[in-house]
């Protein structure tokens, strides 16, 4: 089983020409409101993967804005662990997606603040703790230390980007960043090659955008080429790529298989709008890889110039 222990939001999403830049007010189009959160996003994508069983441990408010999130984490097939809140409102993020699917995204913790060490079950059956960090820091140190205790794998969506302890990384057993989210904690401006020697982490994994992913595992180095897709909404997509990475990591496929699949899971996902309704089902994923015409899991001098890395 899978245990993601994080954040709940409830999206409220404008479509606009482009993103304001400071000062700037741009006239919007179409609004919606999506069940989101990265917790919550990751636990409907591990379940979405397909075999594998995943609970959500989140925190929220005595409020309708927790009703269409818990619905859509039900329908997703995710066992619920909820903290309700008294008093305080359930995390909202405010979304701006332009029509190039680029996307501005303010959050508003809510109840997310209110997830505290004591609120982590037991960890009886758990194979993997996903975490992410909106919410508090030392709640999530705290639940990464019980994970190490019980020899539960612990995954850190080192997300959004911000400078972390030694104490946390070092209970870390596989991080999952993007290129700024890596600049922050190894505070490195050269290349990822040079940033991730800087990390004692046993495997990373680093989200590339449009070039795809690579990963450094401890006897490895793996790039995982982007699938060609016309973007939609890119919400999510990380999220999707970290649920679905860890599902596929759960269930036994080796990481360059674990990659191949959330790459394809995370394209799939930037081609429609919101961020929980977006993340595809299993069927889908599968569907989709076998119309690609190539594995796409290549170490080509092109990706590994651009990490900076060499066989």
């Amino acid at each position: 089983m899978i245990l993601v222990a994080g954040s709940a939001n409830l999206d409220f999403v404008v479509r606009a020409p482009h993103i304001p830049a400071p000062g700037e007010t741009v006239l919007g189009r179409e609004f919606s409101t999506f069940p989101g959160g990265k917790g919550a996003n990751q636990a409907v994508a591990c379940a979405r993967a397909g075999s594998a069983a995943t609970r959500l441990l989140s925190a929220m408010g005595k409020d309708d804005f927790a009703t269409p999130i818990e619905a859509s984490l039900r329908d997703a097939g995710v066992g619920l662990v909820t903290i309700r809140v008294t008093g305080t409102p359930t995390g909202t993020a405010f979304i701006c997606v332009s029509d190039d699917a680029e996307n501005a995204i303010t959050v508003a913790p809510g109840a997310n603040a209110c997830l505290m060490p004591e609120h982590l079950p037991n960890l009886q059956g758990v194979s993997h703790l996903l975490l992410q960090l909106e919410t508090p820091l030392p709640t999530v140190i705290a639940f990464a230390q019980a994970a190490r205790a019980q020899d539960v794998t612990v995954v850190l969506n080192a997300a959004p980007a911000q400078a972390l302890p030694g104490e946390l990384l070092a209970l870390v057993d596989i991080l999952i960043v993007n290129e700024g989210e890596l600049a922050s904690i190894t505070q490195c401006k050269g290349s990822i090659a040079l940033a991730l020697q800087q990390l004692v982490v046993p495997t990373v994994v680093v989200t590339l955008g449009h070039r795809g992913s690579c990963a450094r595992t401890p006897t490895h180095l793996l790039f995982q080429n982007a699938y060609p897709i016309t973007p939609v909404d890119t919400t999510a997509a990380g999220d999707t790529f970290c649920g679905t990475l860890v599902a596929a990591l759960s269930q036994g496929r080796g990481m360059a298989a674990a990659l191949r699949y959330a790459s394809a899971a995370s394209a799939l996902c930037c081609t429609r709008p919101g961020a929980q309704s977006s993340i595809p089902m299993a069927s889908e994923v599968a569907d989709f890889l076998e119309l690609q015409s190539a594995p796409h899991h290549r170490t080509t001098d092109a990706p590994q110039t651009y990490c900076g890395m060499t066989p």
